[in-house]
C-alpha cells in the first residue's frame, strides 16, 4: 500500500483529535475510493458522449444564462 500526506484545515484537526477512537486513515480510504468510483462511472458514461467540449460549454452557457433570467440576473 502507498502512503499519502495530507495538509488538513487547523479546525478539522482539533476535531480529529478529539476523536482519536476513529481511525481517520480508514476513513480518508473510503472517501478516496468513493470519489474514484465516481470518476470511473463518470469516465464510462462520457466514453459513450458524442458531446464535444465545446457542445458542453455551450450548454453550460445557454443553462447560465437561463437561471439569470429565471432570477432577473442579466449577464
Amino acid at each position: 500500500m502507498v502512503n499519502m500526506t495530507l495538509a488538513i484545515p487547523e479546525d478539522l484537526k482539533k476535531v480529529m483529535e478529539k476523536h482519536k477512537e476513529i481511525k481517520w486513515s480508514e476513513v480518508a480510504r473510503q472517501a478516496l475510493r468513493e470519489k474514484a468510483r465516481k470518476f470511473e462511472l463518470m469516465d464510462k458514461i462520457l466514453s459513450k458522449s458524442k458531446l464535444t467540449e465545446a457542445d458542453a460549454e455551450d450548454i453550460g452557457h445557454k443553462i447560465k444564462r437561463g437561471i439569470a433570467k429565471k432570477h432577473g440576473i442579466f449577464e
